[in-house]
């Protein structure tokens, strides 16, 4: 896959709870170690083509007045402001130039200045890493798709509660935008 000045890279919620061992999870993730690995080569590739990359941290009050819906599902209270796990992963985390933006919900659109953004940037080709597959980056990718965005998701550099909830999203994606879901190798300069 060519990307073009057009192309902007969202790295979703690379945040250090993701590494707290399984069993302490407020949020199952799996393999988050060896997914870090492959968002640090995607970095790598959109740092020197000199593209934009906008960080995303889900961050939640620690009022827990803006969980909405959220913890009827299967996440524990997670992500609370000022937290160690709340805090972007050191490898990866956001460099001089990059942006960042902080999101209360699921999808980096939702109650956020990202499209605006985008738009300031001239972006048409949305490239995401992250977590979790099934769903901050399903999220953000279904409403980029709305929002008329191409997106490509790196599927070696996105993970989720389980492989089959992962397997499960990017299959819904592709569906979206056949030919969006990529892997690093798929990525040229």
């Amino acid at each position: 896959m060519q990307f073009s000045d057009n192309s902007a890279l969202l790295v979703i919620d690379a945040q250090k709870g993701m590494l707290i061992p399984k069993d302490e999870q407020p949020i199952p993730c799996l393999d988050a170690p060896v997914c870090i690995k492959t968002i640090e080569e995607v970095l790598k590739i959109f740092r020197s083509a000199k593209l934009p990359i906008i960080h995303f941290r889900e961050l939640h009050r620690k009022e827990m007045v803006d969980f909405g819906r959220e913890l009827d599902g299967s996440e524990g209270v997670h992500y609370l402001e000022g937290s160690e796990e709340a805090e972007t992963i050191d490898t990866v985390a956001p460099i001089e130039g990059e942006f960042s933006i902080q999101k209360r919900r699921y999808s980096g659109f939702f109650a956020t200045d990202l499209d605006l953004l985008l738009r300031g940037l001239q972006v048409e080709h949305l490239f995401i890493v992250g977590f979790l597959t099934d769903v901050c980056v399903h999220y953000t990718a279904a409403d980029a798709h709305q929002y008329n965005y191409h997106i490509h998701v790196i599927s070696d550099a996105v993970r989720g509660s389980s492989w089959e909830a992962h397997d499960a999203a990017l299959r819904a994606i592709e569906y979206l935008q056949q030919g969006s879901v990529i892997t690093l190798s798929d990525l040229k300069i």
